[in-house]
């Protein structure tokens, strides 16, 4: 098949572009890092480039500024949700455009859609949404996309929980700290981390490709969320190193502002219950399994 993929050098698409090519699928990137091409793949950077003869089967859209790498000035914050309304829109102009339209969207979302007050409840996709930032840049993000489907385009809104994995993402930051003998708890410690292995990240974005029944939102995270306490006890335990220096809520919040409350001290108990009802097999059930892959 022909693929579309925005953000396809990151830290995400990169390692879904390995079991695309594997499989002999035709990949163009879209990326704002054209001097860092993928092998074997087509990079572009504005679908300006895109001709007539483009034609494109699926569309994975998980372009946006990282959330997670300043403090969220006023600035900041709109940097972050243009960078992914922009493009969205943009997608869906083509789209409108193009003769030969998709089948499929699979776009990018966040668990940041169930919002922060979240205490011990299971979350499920139909659970609602809230008023704080986080939650609203999902709301956006997902109504955006959701436009697709009013052109016949099937439509997968895909929410991405804590992504663990080599060389990039959640664990790039922590593990510096934690190899040092400096890691600890995040405030109580009691905040639930919804995790998910890199790999199984890719695998339910190839589920979304195969299932045609699958369509809204889904969430990307392991049917096996846990604790930040726990997180950090099974991470020094991998790494064989003590655990012994928690970072207090006040630090957290004079660090990093209304980013260290949402991101950091706000937990969510994710469940997949799409991904799990349609027969997905996780790679990594386990965080113990998840991090003896990785560290």
């Amino acid at each position: 098949m022909n693929f579309l993929i925005t953000g396809g050098t990151g830290f995400i698409g990169s390692a879904l572009c390995i079991p695309l090519l594997a499989e002999k699928h035709n990949i163009v990137v879209l990326s704002r890092s054209p001097e860092k091409p993928l092998s074997r793949t087509r990079t572009i950077t504005s679908l300006g480039q895109l001709t007539d003869d483009d034609a494109f089967d699926v569309v994975i859209n998980l372009a946006g500024e990282p959330i997670a790498n300043k403090r969220w000035s006023d600035h900041q914050k709109k940097k972050i949700t243009n960078s992914r309304i922009d493009t969205t829109e943009s997608l869906i102009d083509y789209f409108k455009q193009t003769k030969n339209k998709p089948q499929l969207l699979i776009n990018g979302s966040a668990i940041g859609y169930y919002g922060t007050n979240r205490s011990n409840a299971i979350i499920e996709e139909s659970t609602d949404c809230d008023d704080s930032f986080s939650s609203q840049l999902c709301q956006k993000w997902e109504k955006t996309a959701l436009k697709a489907e009013t052109l016949g385009i099937r439509t997968c809104l895909l929410r991405t929980g804590v992504v663990l994995g080599k060389n990039g993402g959640a664990l790039s930051k922590m593990l510096p700290p934690f190899k040092m003998g400096l890691g600890g708890r995040i405030g109580h410690g009691e905040q639930w981390m919804s995790w998910i292995h890199l790999d199984d990240l890719v695998g339910i974005i190839l589920h979304c490709i195969d299932n045609d029944s699958l369509k809204g939102s889904i969430n990307g995270t392991s049917p096996n969320p846990v604790t930040n306490e726990t997180m950090t006890k099974a991470l020094g335990v991998a790494l064989k190193r003590p655990t012994i220096f928690p970072m207090p809520e006040l630090v957290v919040t004079l660090l990093m502002g209304q980013m260290g409350k949402e991101l950091l001290l706000a937990g969510k108990r994710i469940l997949p219950r799409k991904a799990l009802d349609t027969g997905y097999n996780f790679k990594y059930k386990t965080l113990e399994d998840a991090l003896k892959n990785i560290v």
